[in-house]
């Protein structure tokens, strides 16, 4: 059906290293693969199987959980985009009082970290990659506060309006131009 691959950590991981939980859920008990040091694996590769036929209206969607917190999604799979490498942005253990963010007793084994797959209707799901989309929001976030602060230079005020010259926005662009052909780090800073 579907396999995982941790870049630079793991080969190809099938199905049958995750607890089938339903006909629909899957779990990776990060504690089996990693032990405590879940939260230095990043990033997942999942991607379907030849074999596998997903409707077009599912998809395999990823979560991830941290110990004592709540299961956050991460992305995605559909046929039309039949692998994904996602990023893992754990959240801190016990953040979220999520079902196991309880007192265990002191022989009660550890919680570990997990990460779940499984079938949904691809209409409830907010994005294929969310990480992917916050990236983009801190881009343009970045960029804009980059805008501001160039515009805020030649800015004037008149009452309670600024006033900033018409070819500001000309002047700001050929200046980021410019830094971008002279410094090649210079476009990486935006980037995160």
């Amino acid at each position: 059906m579907f396999g995982v691959v941790f870049p630079n950590r793991s080969f190809p991981i099938d199905i049958s290293t995750f607890t089938q939980i339903d006909t629909f859920h899957w779990i990776l008990d990060m504690n089996t693969f990693v032990g405590e040091a879940y939260d230095s694996i990043r990033e997942v590769c999942i991607f379907l199987l030849n074999n596998f036929t997903l409707p077009a209206d599912k998809a395999l969607a990823v979560y991830i959980q941290s110990p004592g917190s709540q299961f956050l999604f991460v992305g995605a799979v559909t046929l039309a985009r039949p692998s994904a490498v996602l990023s893992l942005p754990w959240p801190e253990p016990g953040a979220g009082g999520g079902l196991n963010n309880h007192i265990t007793a002191p022989d009660a084994p550890p919680l570990s970290a997990k990460i779940g797959v499984s079938v949904e209707d691809l209409a409830s799901l907010p994005s294929l990659d969310v990480m992917a989309e916050k990236k983009i929001e801190r881009l343009a976030m970045k960029v804009g506060e980059n805008l501001f602060n160039f515009m805020q230079s030649f800015c004037g005020v008149d009452g309670s309006k600024l006033v900033v010259p018409m070819d500001i926005l000309d002047r700001w662009f050929k200046k980021f131009q410019e830094r971008a052909k002279r410094d090649p780090e210079y476009l990486k800073g935006f980037a995160l």
